[in-house]
C-alpha cells in the first residue's frame, strides 16, 4: 500500500515544472548579451543617460554612419550623397578673429 501511495504522489506532478525558470534565464543571457556588445565596442558611454556621444562608423567610406546619443535619445545618420552632399555653391566666406568670435560674409549677387 504504502508503494501506491508514493507513485501516485509521482504523478501527480507537473512533467513541465523543471522548465518553469527556462524564461528568466533566457532573460539573464539576453542581458548579458547585450552587456557584453556594448563592452566589445569600448562605448559604455551608450549606457549612461547623462552623457552625449558622437560616433563615426566606416569614416570615409560609402556605407559611413554617424551615431549621435543625446541624453536618451540616439540617432543614426546614414551618409550618403543626398545627405552629405552634392553639388553646391559658394555662399560666402567666413573669418575666424583673434577673439575667438566668427564672422560670415556672405558674397555679393553678380546677377
Amino acid at each position: 500500500m504504502r508503494r501506491r501511495r508514493l507513485i501516485m504522489n509521482d504523478e501527480d506532478e507537473d512533467p513541465l515544472g523543471g522548465v518553469a525558470n527556462l524564461f528568466d534565464v533566457a532573460m539573464v543571457f539576453a542581458v548579458a548579451l547585450l552587456v557584453a556588445l556594448v563592452v566589445s565596442y569600448n562605448v559604455p558611454e551608450m549606457l549612461d543617460s547623462s552623457s552625449d556621444l558622437t560616433m563615426v562608423k566606416n569614416p570615409g567610406q560609402p556605407d559611413m554612419q554617424i551615431i549621435i546619443k543625446d541624453g536618451e535619445t540616439i540617432k543614426v545618420l546614414n551618409m550618403t550623397e543626398e545627405i552629405s552632399g552634392g553639388h553646391g555653391s559658394k555662399m560666402g566666406t567666413a573669418y575666424r578673429l583673434q577673439s575667438g568670435e566668427i564672422i560670415y560674409v556672405p558674397d555679393e549677387d553678380e546677377s
